[in-house]
């Protein structure tokens, strides 16, 4: 991996999950990787606990974990004592999860994901976090849970900053 200065800092982590993709247990796979400075500092893929009822739940539930990394390298900041006063990005291709965050208005659908709603709507409300939408195809998360093209795999390992340091120049 490759790590390159940056000119200011900056917390943003891309999340995603797929619905019931495990076809053993019908499990969603919950992915995220989070980039500091530009430069990919963590990332995870993680089956989740129980069977989701619906995609909503899988969303949210990917959306909450990456808010929760967020959070976890706030406080390893504030341990070491750097000040990180910036809103952290919340990068999602969903743009119906990204609404329903902002919006408590609750809905029948929406009941059984109440508690990750409200947790993500509080960091929104208390300016820790921002949404921003980016297209499926270009969701870097989606690496860790779905089979990928080449030319696209390619493109995602670049950006997140993964080299083959004995490929020659």
């Amino acid at each position: 991996m490759l790590f390159k200065k940056g000119e200011n800092l900056s917390m943003k982590v891309y999340t995603d999950a797929d619905y019931a993709g495990s076809i053993v247990d019908r499990r969603s796979t919950t992915d995220c990787c989070m980039f500091l400075c530009g430069n990919l500092a963590t990332w995870r893929s993680k089956n989740q606990n129980v069977v989701a009822r619906s995609s909503v739940e899988v969303e949210f539930r990917a959306m909450a974990q990456g808010v929760c990394e967020l959070l976890w390298m706030k406080i390893i900041f504030d341990d070491l004592k750097i000040k990180y006063e910036v809103p952290m990005g919340l990068v999602y291709d969903n743009k119906s999860a990204i609404s329903i965050a902002h919006n408590l208005v609750q809905h029948d659908r929406t009941k059984h994901v109440e508690i990750d709603q409200n947790f993500i709507k509080e960091k929104l409300d208390d300016g820790l976090i921002t949404t921003e939408y980016i297209l499926s195809r270009l969701q870097l998360a989606d690496m860790f849970t779905k089979r990928l093209p080449t030319k696209q795999f390619e493109d995602f390992t670049c950006k997140l900053g993964v080299i083959d340091i004995h490929s020659p120049t």
